[in-house]
């Protein structure tokens, strides 16, 4: 890993940046799994920030210091602690009840780069960052909803296929994505 990123927790303070930078990394990295209007139809509802991620203090940043010298984010992604698996804010649903690590799984969630920096490590920064943290807090379980982009990216760091799953979208479409599962201890 190049040593100008760095990892922190996201803030408040992140929110309209990590708008811009999820928007812009579902329509150019998804592209080849989706087609643009089931992209279009699931931004800001399926695709998108849960906010209570960063209130929880489960949500990370990749900033690589940008060529001004001010920090960009590159990627972002967590975990959760809570029942809701997969959504943005406005996901219709939500279930914001707290886990027992000793009986459930935690959340990954809401993995985005930046398409100008794909594959040069910051997602497995991420998952890495986020697998720690919820092994920390006690989980020894961690499942996801993975989008069929995602997929191989998961498989390759240990996660195991799930049940294909047909999200609802608003223009009458399906965003179908893939549960996925990893045993932590």
């Amino acid at each position: 890993m190049p040593t100008d990123f760095y990892l922190r927790l996201a803030t408040e303070r992140d929110i309209p940046q990590l708008h811009t930078l999820i928007t812009r990394s579902v329509r150019e990295l998804m592209a080849w799994a989706y087609s643009a209007a089931q992209l279009e139809a699931s931004l800001g509802n399926w695709l998108g920030l849960d906010t209570q991620l960063i209130v929880d203090g489960t949500y990370f940043v990749v900033e690589h210091a940008g060529d001004s010298g001010e920090p960009v984010p590159v990627g972002c992604g967590g975990w959760s602690k809570r029942k809701t698996p997969y959504g943005s804010d406005h996901r219709v649903g939500r279930e914001d009840a707290l886990l027992d690590p000793a009986t459930a799984a935690a959340k990954i969630r809401a993995f985005f780069v930046h398409p100008e920096w794909a594959r040069r490590g910051i997602g497995v920064m991420l998952l890495e960052a986020s697998e720690a943290a919820a092994i920390q807090a006690g989980f020894t379980r961690l499942e996801m909803g993975a989008t069929l982009s995602g997929v191989p990216f998961y498989r390759k760091h240990g996660y195991a296929d799930g049940e294909k799953v047909d999200l609802p979208l608003g223009n009458g479409d399906v965003l179908p994505i893939l549960t996925m599962f990893k045993r932590v201890s």
